[in-house]
């Protein structure tokens, strides 16, 4: 750039340099041409000269050269010449005889160049070349004293040497100003080089275009949304996947504190390190921030969300999981235990009792949760997840029972949803009743509609104060309300049951000696009883 720059310079110089030239040359040019048009109007018109021209042209004689030596016009025409340090005042007569030369011995003969245009009374300024050589020569008609045709013409010239006297000092001048003009602008072609060096750090052009390219297909092809700021704290970089996590838009060139971002979003950006998941809407997002250096140079900021939502949802399916696979666990125990316990009872001959026992263990299922009303329910893998509930909720001393309006005999299809959401309401419910006085029990309901599935869960705890304030997006750890809504759990069930066209809501906050009621319902989880009728009746 440095060279391109230079270079543009040489050349504006240069052509400004030839056109100054060529205009001086030309204003030399109309001086010469000027003072020689001057000094030959005043010639022709003193009134010697118009009378003693005006006598030669009478005469039809060619006059002598030796009276033409010694007469008046030449030496009247010498002492102009001397005067204006011309190259010439020749005067002639109609003839174009040389009355007055500056060679006495082309007295009396025609001159070399035409003198027509004089003598047709017109005035001429050109460059000739004649016996005396090239020169600026100006031409004018002389008139008689009384009036009439011209009887003859003054012809004044200056030699090209004396006309290009000045042209020296004049390139000189242009000299020095191009000379002048080329070192500011070096100068400032330097600092323009070192000014932009800093600013992009020392990068060539070639290196921007191959990292724009290489940023482009780093940031735009990565799910991760990147957002960087300087140290202002005005975003410079904002990618489409940084956009749609945080839903601003147009966030280049703008400060982060004018972005309405969340407070807990705003605070994580600003201040560098990793923080826990944040609820952005329906999204968590995990937010990574690390400074951006170079070298010794603070250059601001980098920001990297990552949409931890599937994350989360998939971490809560496999709690849910691995608490029924627990329950399934211990009732594998347990019916083992009782099949043993079977057995030896046949083994020791005592039938009737051993009878007894598997009639019993056959009425109550092979293992018995204790949760009152579970026969109602009639999924297996929902029973278990609700005993395994059952036995966590009974070491906090809070007992956990299924609500006799409960009507559930359709099995569930896709059960991850359902106990992901029924899991993490229980916990809470469970959690607040945990902290109420006795009895601590939470009951919940479970309904068949259609396809979907209607969950209710109650607890006796102390309610909710604030309903909006359990569902808004805020950081994992939030002190707000701890007892419902632990900052994840109830805003991702709640996403959980909008993404199948649900809903989680409050429908009692509580209080007053009773504590709240929260409820979900999560189409599509089930087959529509009218399948299962049909294949029913098929079988």
């Amino acid at each position: 750039m440095l060279v391109v720059q230079v270079a543009t310079q040489l050349v504006v110089v240069a052509v400004c340099t030839a056109v100054f030239a060529w205009l001086g040359v030309q204003q030399l040019k109309a001086e010469a041409d000027s003072s020689a048009l001057n000094i030959a109007r005043s010639v022709a018109e003193a009134p010697d000269v118009r009378q003693l021209v005006t006598a030669y042209s009478a005469d039809p004689g060619t006059p002598a050269a030796s009276d033409l030596r010694g007469g008046a016009l030449q030496q009247y025409a010498a002492d102009v010449t001397n005067r204006t340090q011309g190259l010439f005042v020749v005067i002639t007569d109609d003839h174009g005889i040389r009355l007055a030369h500056p060679d006495p011995d082309r007295l009396g003969q025609v001159v070399s160049t035409s003198f027509a245009d004089a003598l047709a009374g017109r005035e001429v300024v050109t460059w000739e070349t004649g016996t005396l050589g090239e020169s600026a020569r100006a031409k004018v008609p002389i008139s008689p004293p009384d009036g009439g045709a011209p009887v003859g013409e003054v012809s004044v010239g200056f030699e090209r040497a004396s006309v290009f006297d000045d042209l020296p000092a004049l390139v000189g001048g242009i000299t020095v100003a191009v000379a002048l003009a080329v070192a500011i602008g070096a100068v400032v072609a330097l600092l323009m080089r070192r000014r932009l060096e800093r600013l992009t750090l020392g990068v060539q052009p070639e290196e921007l275009v191959a990292l724009v390219q290489t940023q482009t297909a780093v940031l735009e092809g990565a799910d991760e949304g990147v957002l960087a700021c300087d140290d202002a704290g005005i975003v410079r970089v904002c990618t489409t996947a940084a956009e749609r996590l945080l839903g601003i838009t147009d966030a280049v060139g703008r400060p982060v504190d004018a972005l309405g971002l969340p407070p807990a979003v705003a605070a994580a950006l600003s201040r560098v390190g990793s923080s826990a998941g944040l609820p952005l809407g329906d999204r968590v997002v995990f937010v990574d921030v690390r400074p951006v250096r170079r070298g010794a140079r603070t250059l601001g900021r980098v920001a990297v969300l990552r949409d931890r939502t599937d994350v989360m949802a998939l971490s809560g399916r496999l709690d849910s999981v691995r608490a029924m696979g627990d329950a399934l666990r211990v009732q594998r125990h347990e019916n083992a235990n009782r099949l043993h316990a079977a057995v030896g009872l046949l083994d020791a001959g005592r039938v009737d009792e051993a009878r007894a026992f598997l009639a019993d263990l056959v009425d109550r299922g092979s293992v018995d949760w204790a949760v009152p009303g579970i026969e109602l329910v009639d999924d297996a893998m929902l029973q278990s997840f609700l005993g395994a509930k059952a036995l966590s909720a009974r070491e906090r001393g809070v007992v956990l029972r299924i609500a006799d309006d409960t009507f559930s005999r359709t099995p569930i299809d896709e059960v991850e949803d359902v106990v992901a959401v029924l899991g993490n309401l229980i916990d809470n419910a469970v959690t607040a009743a945990a902290s109420a006085p006795p009895p601590r029990a939470v009951e919940v309901s479970v309904l068949d509609d259609a396809d979907a599935v209607v969950v209710t869960v109650s607890d006796s705890g102390g309610g909710i104060d604030d309903v909006d304030a359990i569902f808004a997006p805020r950081e994992r750890g939030d002190d707000v309300d701890a007892v419902h809504g632990l900052g994840i759990g109830l805003p991702l069930s709640r996403e959980f049951a909008r993404r199948r066209g649900g809903e989680v809501w409050v429908v009692d906050p509580g209080g007053a000696g009773h504590g709240a009621v929260v409820a979900a319902r999560l189409p599509g989880v089930r087959r529509r009883v009218d399948e299962t009728v049909r294949e029913g009746e098929g079988a």
